[in-house]
């Protein structure tokens, strides 16, 4: 293994990172953010450069395929045979080619769609969020294959609609089950750190409920000298609306299923983590002056971001320009509504009770719907057998200098809930190079190079674990909290 840390390093200088900046300048926008993404071609053609890129690798037994269902978007497959001999378990490594969109200016000299490095940052959209998730597990099996070091069937996955919510993941995993058989292991490369400094591996992520709420008062808008103080402005109906589901003075949800208890074990991680990075270890965001962040202190923060849920408002329609709003009572107010919900709730069932809340006995009888787009639930991570913690510390260990750490993350990741229900005897491990600046889903997107590197060595390092913890019988877990 000592061989891997230099080959990943030539891998990334050489050959990963100029390609990487290819792809960056592909606007391959996800579904969400861009209805015409099937005629435009743009999913379509950084697949297919992911794909041909791919099929150069210099590894034994390579199979690439960009696998289309009618309607979905694309998935690109590469299927990696064994190298250990004899029947070996399989690997299924985890990322995504789709992007957000720009959101706004960049800082000048940046793009969005224009790759540009600045010392140890690649700057561009999807640069970290997850672009490098297919350099990191090729380059892994390169290293591995180069080193001599024997790995068992892995296949790389790489969807197009996780920014989506994953919308086609379901679909292409029905489509693909017999092609990637059981697993033994999956490891996802697209989450977060708190720090650059080692391996973060993530034991929770909360779930998503998206909806679309609409509150409708009147056909067409009405001068608000005659209609105000008569008909129901649509905006108060959607504040006392919103009042039924958050305290609106605490940010705290009223929806039932919200309030969950959180595990020992995971209380704990909590504790250890905030005591060792402080008020780092829940973000750090650019406040605006004056502005105080809810929870008392670090680890309040921490539970907040990762095992309480929270609402936001993500966008809205019936709102003028601030130039063009006259002196109207307008006809309807529509929003999107985002709810985290905690890594232990039905999110189904959490959705059902917000369109319940929102729905029911409208206020001055407006006309209100809610339409529901996503409904995701959390995921918590199982114990580890000790091989695998093992193969974790040590390859943090190799590749940091540090011992990893693990922790919650506030976000949510639709493969991981989605493979650790259709594969429960797998082993699942998510990490990621999203940490400190990297501003992923907003301006100055950037990939933080050595954490790329390291990720890569460490995702070797677990591939070839496996393969050695299957030649002889792996300890069972100890028993979790």
């Amino acid at each position: 293994m000592s061989a891997i840390g230099p080959f990943v390093e030539r891998h990334w200088e050489d050959d990963a990172l100029a390609t990487l900046s290819e792809y960056i300048a592909i606007p391959c926008l996800s579904p969400e953010f861009d209805d015409n993404w099937a005629s435009n071609g743009a999913i379509d053609r950084a697949a297919e450069f992911l794909r041909t890129w791919a099929g150069r690798r210099a590894l034994a037994r390579c199979a690439t395929e960009v696998v289309r269902r009618p309607g979905r978007t694309p998935c690109l497959l590469v299927d990696v045979g064994s190298t250990a001999g004899g029947p070996a378990p399989t690997t299924l490594v985890y990322g995504h080619l789709d992007k957000q969109p720009a959101l706004g200016a960049w800082r000048e000299g940046l793009d969005p769609f224009r790759a540009v490095r600045q010392g140890d940052l690649l700057y561009g959209r999807g640069s970290a969020d997850d672009g490098y998730a297919v350099f990191a597990a090729l380059g892994a099996l390169e290293a591995l294959e180069a080193a001599g070091a024997p790995h068992g069937r892995v296949v790389v996955l790489i969807e197009a609609s996780e920014e989506s919510g994953s919308s086609d993941l379901e679909a292409m995993l029905d489509a693909l089950a017999g092609r990637i058989g059981p697993l033994a292991l999956a490891v996802s490369l697209d989450s977060g750190c708190i720090s650059y400094d080692r391996l973060w591996v993530t034991t929770s992520l909360r779930g998503t409920v998206n909806a679309v709420l609409r509150i409708g008062v009147m056909t067409e808008g009405v001068h608000s000298g005659l209609a105000g103080g008569v008909v129901p402005s649509s905006f108060r109906v959607l504040r006392e609306l919103l009042d039924r589901v958050e305290d609106s003075s605490t940010g705290d949800m009223l929806v039932p299923g919200c309030d969950v208890e959180i595990p020992a074990r995971r209380r704990r991680e909590i504790d250890t983590v905030a005591a060792e990075f402080g008020d780092a270890a829940a973000g750090d965001f650019p406040l605006l002056p004056g502005v105080e962040l809810e929870g008392a202190d670090a680890p309040s923060r921490l539970v907040r971001q990762t095992w309480r849920a929270s609402l936001e408002i993500t966008g809205a329609e019936g709102f003028p320009t601030i130039e063009s709003a006259g002196n109207v009572l307008r006809p309807s107010s529509t929003v999107k509504v985002s709810l985290r919900t905690p890594p232990t709730a039905d999110a189904a069932a959490v959705a059902e009770s917000l369109r319940v809340a929102l729905t029911r006995d409208p206020p001055s009888g407006a006309a209100v719907s809610l339409e529901i787009h996503q409904a995701s639930s959390g995921w918590v991570a199982p114990e580890l057998p000790a091989w695998l913690e093992a193969a974790i510390e040590e390859s943090s260990v190799r590749s940091f200098a540090n011992p990893p750490r693990s922790f919650g993350m506030g976000g949510s990741i639709p493969f991981v809930t989605s493979i650790a229900r259709r594969h429960p005897a797998a082993q699942v491990v998510t990490t990621g190079v999203l940490g400190p600046g990297s501003n992923a889903h907003v301006p100055d997107e950037c990939l933080h190079i050595p954490t790329a590197k390291a990720v890569t060595s460490c995702t070797a390092h677990l591939i070839a674990a496996l393969a050695a913890a299957s030649s002889s019988p792996a300890p069972s877990p100890r028993s979790g909290d």
